[in-house]
């Protein structure tokens, strides 16, 4: 299989889904898993197709205005730098696609 491809996203592409991307990072680190990490704004996101989309809670209903390609999986978080919540949520998603 290709390396995992994961996209972190916020309102602007810049603070929030950076600061989840490093969070995650650690937590992939952890998990022994590989993936090329990227982060970008909502608009630039539905147009791409990654493996997994990790984004804030409150983008949710953003995100169910648009159609994504069915292969994408998206993980809300409440707390985007919460190590603990991104392992809980990203472990089932990775077993799922095989990478686990």
């Amino acid at each position: 299989m290709n390396k995992l491809n994961i996209l972190f996203v916020c309102g602007a592409g810049l603070g929030s889904s950076f600061a989840a991307q490093m969070s995650t990072e650690d937590v992939l680190n952890k998990l022994g898993v590989e993936a090329k990490l990227d982060h970008v704004d909502i608009s630039s996101a539905v147009s791409m197709k990654p493996d997994i989309i990790i984004t804030a809670e409150n983008f949710r209903s953003q995100f169910e205005k648009f159609s994504l390609d069915s292969s994408t999986d998206i993980i809300y978080l409440r707390n985007i730098v919460s190590k603990p919540e991104i392992e809980e949520k990203i472990t089932p998603v990775l077993a799922a696609k095989g990478v686990m």
